[in-house]
């Protein structure tokens, strides 16, 4: 018990205020013993939560991207708060650690806004990546790595930790995105051969692309049903 918190003694006598029925009253629900009410009840009427409509749906796929623009990468680097190179990349604990940005939500999305001041040759593994933000990397010489991080993966990144296997894309949609190069994605065969050897492309990556990619080639035996 907190030694800061004095217990409220009752039923002590009507000098104490808190005696006789106990700060209860005399009659009533709420003065009697048991479970009580639950939050929201209205004495049978309709409660309010049922009388509003409802419209809309959660979805339960949806990702929050923690945006970082280019003009603001290039301040950092300015600054000489990141750095990159081959063999350490830019990834969401550098730029969390650097106070680049304040929180990672589900992955980091790098935008093409001030990519005319963007002059840095960098090395960055990002979870998405808009067109205009790999035309700017890019035509400075340097490189941007789409890869999938899922909520472990990615505190797992964060932390410091390399000690566990990270997670696969298991939805189709997440398997395709990544399976493209346009998208720079990391399961793509075509992209992982102009990557070469980098010292922070991983053999497992290509495993991946080959296993995950075998998709491409299934073929299915489409019989017809014949109409009587």
């Amino acid at each position: 018990m907190n030694p800061l918190y004095q217990q409220k003694r009752v039923g002590r006598g009507q000098g104490s205020n808190y005696g006789g029925t106990s700060g209860r009253g005399h009659n009533g629900q709420n003065s009697r013993s048991g479970a009580g009410i639950k939050p929201g009840f209205e004495g049978g009427q309709t409660p309010i939560t049922k009388l509003f409509p409802k419209r809309g749906f959660y979805n339960y796929n949806t990702k929050t991207w923690a945006a970082v623009n280019l003009d603001r990468l290039q301040f950092w680097i300015d600054q000489g708060r990141i750095t990159s190179s081959p063999e350490q990349p830019i990834t969401a604990r550098e730029l969390l650690l650097s106070g680049c940005i304040h929180d990672a939500h589900d992955g980091i999305k790098l935008l093409g806004d001030g990519s005319p001041f963007f002059k840095s040759k960098i090395w960055i593994t990002p979870s998405r990546a808009s067109k205009s933000a790999v035309k700017a990397i890019e035509a400075n010489g340097g490189t941007v790595v789409c890869k999938y991080y899922n909520p472990l993966a990615l505190r797992d990144c964060i932390d410091g930790r390399t000690d566990r296997t990270e997670a696969a894309p298991t939805r189709r949609e997440d398997i395709v995105w990544y399976g493209r190069d346009r998208n720079r994605g990391y399961l793509s065969p075509p992209f992982l051969e102009k990557l070469g050897d980098l010292p922070f492309v991983q053999d497992r990556w290509k495993t991946l692309a080959k296993e995950l990619g075998a998709w491409r080639k299934q073929e299915f035996d489409m019989r017809k049903v014949k109409k009587h």
